[in-house]
């Protein structure tokens, strides 16, 4: 008892000086929604990979293009939803961000990772692939990496969604989103999403798709509070 009595004792006194005396910090507010279309999107194309066998023999039939990816419900997968205003930049992670190269494909589609953050690029395919990155903002790079080798590591500084390409096998195309903050998602199957963690405030939601662009919503939350916000993306039949 005496104990207890002295912790209560100090703490009274701390806060009856005016210092602040710490206690539980209060719960992340958090955006979710979902992503849909209206219209008709294009149809995706088969892939011919008759030229590269090892990867064709992989596949019962013909896989499609990704750059639209559509599920139930019109929802729209391949979708980067991220704070693009009002939340401060965050260090990077100390884990890596994967992307593999696998029957000559490019797994995911869409990486999206942190300002600085490691990306390890590897291939699992028994054929060489190349790794064409097309940045704008941050440095252009080219790099073959044949069966077996190890990961290429890399990283970059500046925030930019941007496409990766091989340039061994035409088909294969990718993005790579780096952002400055750890509120991201990537929509899959079914088109939601949910940015967690959100201290309260105003921040503005962007919403971005490789062939429909990016729309952004302006949403603000309280402390423990949960807001809906929704994209529409108009469907282009071509």
């Amino acid at each position: 008892m005496q104990t207890k009595y002295v912790v209560f004792a100090g703490l009274a006194m701390l806060a009856a000086s005016g210092l602040a005396v710490a206690g539980p910090k209060p719960a992340g507010g958090t955006v979710s929604g979902k992503v849909t279309y209206e219209g008709t999107p294009a149809k995706m194309k088969p892939i011919d990979m008759s030229k590269e066998p090892s990867c064709a023999k992989m596949y019962t039939t013909p896989q499609l293009a990704e750059t639209v990816v559509t599920s139930a419900g019109n929802s729209l997968e391949n979708v980067v939803v991220y704070v693009s205003a009002g939340a401060p930049d965050d260090s990077a992670p100390s884990t890596a961000a994967v992307f593999t190269q696998k029957g000559c494909r490019y797994i995911p589609h869409v990486l999206a990772f942190q300002v600085n953050q490691e990306i390890k690029i590897q291939n699992e395919d028994q054929t060489s692939h190349n790794i064409h990155p097309l940045p704008k903002l941050n440095r252009e790079w080219n790099k073959s990496q044949p069966p077996g080798t190890p990961p290429i590591s890399e990283k970059y500084d500046k925030a930019e969604i941007f496409p990766v390409k091989c340039n061994v096998h035409p088909w294969m195309h990718g993005t790579f989103a780096v952002l400055k903050n750890s509120h991201y998602a990537v929509t899959g199957d079914g088109g939601s999403f949910s940015l967690p963690n959100l201290p309260p405030g105003k921040y503005t939601i962007t919403a971005w798709h490789e062939s429909y662009g990016d729309q952004s919503q302006d949403v603000t939350i309280s402390a423990s509070e949960t807001k809906t916000v929704n994209f529409v993306f108009k469907a282009k039949p071509y």
